[in-house]
């Protein structure tokens, strides 16, 4: 048997899935079940009072829940501050006030659509800009004002950094909400399980934070509530929330009968929270040489109604947003604003994508303004081992962003003189190259508990026959059970075939932490490795079956300073570098995707098929949020209610080419050498693609999406239809 790292091996979940045998949340069902659907807020701020009479009158209704159900109507992934139904204040029109258990679902339906709700309307603020101004309406009664969280940093002298530069650049930055979109809406099934406990089978990224949260706002201990997860239908974050989870637990507890939920594609863009707007002030200066010298960033972050992961995601937003660069120079003041849009949260990239949008485009300009090629300025400035951060604190070992970029631009044909520009199809179009550079945490940051735990059980006589792999990390479709699979076989020196990874079921499997920040690759590989290690021990000392528990634990991370930001914010980052070709219609303004080189450092390619499979899809859904993803709040209300109104990237859009370079240097502490690209592969086209575009029209574009229309307006506005 040769080794198993390193091979691109058939995907466990593959055949189940191509064959129609793996059940996703919607396809689940139970005898007897009851059906369930929600209200939701018409006002996006407003004290309501509201009357289910009529609704409860309807044969077939067994129950319609609000906020008077709840033990503890709280609930949050970092602070509690969303009521699982809203009581007597509606805040956003995502927010539920009822939710209506019947016979069948369209009985539920029927009912629900009878409940009445007198609405009185309160002042409504939903720029972030507006609403962190003194005097402005509080959206949070208890709250002082509309800020959830400031950060900052302060490093060197920013003045004196400016006044050595030979060129300065500043500018403005806009990134609007974005839906996930992913494939399949909410869904899942509610019971009492056979020895009592409130039981819920759904999907998503955390289980055992689900049942953290479920038992807190039942008032039960957290061994009475039990969370299975059937893989999800995508998830980029969107599901790190709690959705139809703590309904579905709520209702089982009370009613003591299954109940099943779907919700529309309607309910899940209204339900579940979006990736943060964020308005980016940047300013650069450099040497003539092309040494940056100075930065200074001011950021303002959509919180929308309610927190969830908003203050996590202004932090990473503010340490990364002066790039995988060696700035000696840097003050950063970020801060987080509650409004009356729907709730922000996670998604791919967690404040990176903002981040890197701004300081890439902001590289990009430094160099036209400086007459410098825009990789020989990169390469001037990128972190190497042993530079410090805009934090005071050395970079971890193991930085991989000046081969990646090395790598990328080889491979593109990128020379000393520039890019290559591919020819054009049409004598109306013109083409161009864009570049940019990116890095992100990999796990936990700024003093979060990080951990991930495994069990590893050993079958058979003579030799290891069967290995079972029992951990608490959520495949969400990004390949992680098989690449920890992988490591279990690799560790054990068995074949692939031979590793079962167990249903996460957080009565059997352990906590292994969050799908999120690009961590199961390192933390729940490290995990997996180190339970395999024990267990193989066992085995040696002839225990059968063997079976052995371990807990990685990495380095601790330690929160900003209030005052200079310093700090030790990660154990490890993921490091990336993309080029973009684009064609650029001049009677149109439609702008082609037409090629893509992607060059990631993930440490040790545990499987090359699955990681070139994270960066397609990473490239395809960066495509959509620079040019064509455009989700709309008008005044608090949704404007963009369904996927017909919410254009995403098809294949028929995806570039032709995604030319993935796989990047190895090696982490020090990673499993195998390994860490997570997931979210890098998303995070840096977007500003890539807009210096490709400049680079086809000589416009800079400061705000996404840049839709046809748009280049079409600025063509002609500047006369560069040529």
């Amino acid at each position: 048997m040769g080794k198993v790292l390193g091979q691109p091996v058939v995907r466990n979940d593959a055949l189940d899935k191509v064959t129609g045998r793996l059940k996703y949340p919607g396809d689940l069902n139970m005898p007897g079940q009851l059906y369930a659907k929600m209200l939701w807020s018409k006002r996006p701020h407003a004290r309501f009072q509201m009357d289910t009479s009529e609704a409860e009158a309807v044969s077939g209704v067994m129950a319609v829940l609000t906020a008077k159900d709840v033990p503890r109507n709280e609930f949050g992934l970092i602070f509690p501050d969303q009521p699982v139904f809203n009581f007597d204040v509606v805040r956003s029109v995502g927010d539920p006030i009822a939710m209506v258990v019947a016979e069948t679902e369209k009985i539920a339906a029927l009912a629900r659509d009878l409940i009445r709700v007198d609405y009185e309307d309160l002042p409504v603020v939903t720029d972030p800009r507006e609403a962190m101004k003194p005097g402005a309406p509080v959206i949070h009664e208890k709250k002082p004002s509309n800020i959830l969280k400031s950060y900052r940093i302060r490093k060197g002298d920013v003045q004196k950094g400016f006044a050595e530069a030979d060129a300065i650049v500043e500018d403005d930055y806009f990134m609007p909400l974005t839906e996930h979109a992913f494939l399949q809406p909410e869904a899942g099934i509610g019971y009492i399980d056979d020895e009592g406990r409130v039981t819920v089978h759904s999907a998503g990224q955390w289980a055992h934070d689900d049942r953290r949260q479920i038992a807190h706002a039942l008032d039960l201990p957290e061994d009475q509530v039990r969370v299975i997860y059937t893989p999800a239908g995508g998830a980029f974050g969107g599901r790190e929330d709690l959705s139809v989870q703590l309904v579905l637990a709520l209702a089982a507890w009370k009613l003591k009968r299954p109940l099943k939920i779907v919700w529309s594609r309607e309910e899940s863009i209204r339900g579940h929270h979006k990736r943060h707007a964020f308005y980016i002030h940047h300013k650069v200066g450099a040497t003539k040489d092309g040494k940056i010298t100075a930065m200074e960033v001011e950021i303002v972050a959509d919180c929308g109604a309610y927190a969830s992961s908003s203050t996590p995601v202004l932090a990473n937003a503010v340490l990364l947003s002066t790039g995988p660069y060696r700035v000696p120079n840097v003050n950063v003041d970020g801060c987080v604003v509650y409004t009356n849009n729907l709730r922000t949260g996670a998604m791919r990239g967690f404040g990176a994508p903002q981040a890197v949008f701004a300081v890439e485009l902001q590289l990009s300009k430094l160099a036209e303004k400086l007459g410098i090629d825009p990789a020989t300025l990169r390469l001037k400035n990128v972190l190497v081992e042993g530079s410090k951060l805009a934090t005071n604190t050395v970079v971890p070992a193991g930085v991989g962003i000046r081969q990646t970029l090395l790598e990328v631009t080889e491979t593109s044909g990128w020379s000393d003189q520039g890019p290559q520009r591919p020819p054009a199809h049409a004598p109306h179009a013109r083409t161009g190259v864009g570049l940019a550079c990116g890095w992100k945490n990999v796990g936990y940051s700024f003093g979060f508990p990080e951990q991930a735990s495994c069990t590893a059980e050993l079958y058979g006589e003579q030799h290891i026959e069967r290995a079972v792999i029992k951990i608490g990390a959520a495949e969400v479709g990004q390949g992680l059970n098989t690449i920890l699979a992988q490591i279990a076989a690799e560790t054990l020196h068995i074949p692939y075939e031979a590793v079962e990874i167990a249903e996460l079921d957080t009565s059997v499997v352990p906590d292994a932490g969050s799908s999120s920040a690009s961590r199961h690759a390192f933390m729940s590989g490290n995990a997996v490795k180190g339970a395999c290690e024990r267990a193989l021990e066992a085995w040696q000392r002839g225990e059968r079956p063997a079976m052995m528990t371990y807990q990685y634990l990495p380095p601790k991370t330690t929160p900003f300073d209030p005052q200079t930001g310093e700090c030790y914010p990660n154990f490890s980052y993921g490091y990336a570098s993309q080029i973009a070709e684009v064609e650029v219609d001049l009677e149109t303004g439609d702008v082609a995707l037409t090629r893509v080189f992607a060059a990631h450092d993930a440490g040790k390619t545990i499987n090359p098929q699955t990681l070139e499979g994270q960066v397609d899809g990473g490239v395809v859904m960066a495509q959509g949020w620079a040019l064509i993803e455009d989700f709309i709040q008008q005044d608090g209300y949704i404007k963009t209610r369904r996927l017909s109104e919410y254009l995403i990237p098809t294949s028929m859009d995806a570039p032709r080419d995604i030319v993935s370079c796989l990047v190895e240097v090696a982490d020090p502490l990673g499993p195998y050498g390994a860490r997570g690209v997931g979210e890098m592969t998303m995070m840096l086209l977007a500003p890539a693609i807009l210096d490709a575009i400049h680079d086809a029209t000589g416009i800079w574009f400061n705000r996404i999406p840049v839709k046809a229309e748009d280049v079409l307006l600025a063509l002609k506005r500047t006369g560069s239809q040529r």
